[in-house]
């Protein structure tokens, strides 16, 4: 384990940054519709959000796994399915932590943390702003953020997105191929190195 978090450490903390980057400017679009009073507007702002965040994990873990892709083939490194996961894991580390005391502090008998979890609260808006104009939508007349465990449940998209994208990069699975490709048909005035790479 103390192998895997060094050899991935940059990785871990480039998802974290990408994802406290995104978060900014997730929050900036959410207060500036709230304060508009559109909630649709927010709402539509955080899923552009969340999505444009989730595209910086594919390629950031598509690029992991397309680096093993070599030693995986020629058998000097182990396949790891999962790893694209773990690392996500790890970079979230701080979420889960948040989201832990966050829900310590909703159960009675812990009324000692319910100020902890209030900070928590908080932090995790800053630091997961992407998702902060869907945590505003109310169900049940009480807003998505004050339910302890929306705070775990936002950090799975994350662990999917990674998880996938590494194992399209072990396997050199480009979902974004279709921009790179020729419009010209199959016919002799195809160039011949082209076809001959196929």
């Amino acid at each position: 384990m103390k192998r895997f978090l060094i050899d991935h450490s940059y990785d871990m903390v480039k998802m974290l940054l990408n994802q406290i980057a995104i978060s900014i400017f997730g929050f900036s679009l959410a207060l500036a519709a709230g304060k508009a009073d559109n909630d649709t507007l927010r709402t539509f702002s955080s899923v552009f959000s969340i999505l444009f965040y989730l595209f910086l994990l594919y390629t950031t873990a598509w690029d992991i796994g397309y680096r093993d892709k070599v030693s995986v083939d020629i058998g000097k490194k182990k396949y790891t399915p999962f790893k694209g996961v773990l690392i996500s894991l790890c970079a979230n580390s701080i979420n889960l932590i948040l989201a832990l005391l966050i829900a310590l502090a909703s159960v009675p008998g812990f009324s000692a943390l319910v100020s902890v979890g209030g900070v928590c609260q908080a932090i995790s808006v800053l630091i997961e702003g992407m998702y902060s104009g869907i945590l505003a939508i109310p169900v049940g007349g009480v807003a998505l953020n004050n339910y302890w465990f929306m705070y775990f449940l936002i950090t799975i998209p994350a662990m999917i997105v990674s998880g996938i994208s590494y194992v399209l990069g072990v396997k050199d699975v480009k979902f974004t191929s279709f921009f790179n490709r020729q419009a010209y048909p199959e016919s002799d005035q195809e160039p011949k190195q082209k076809r001959d790479d196929r």
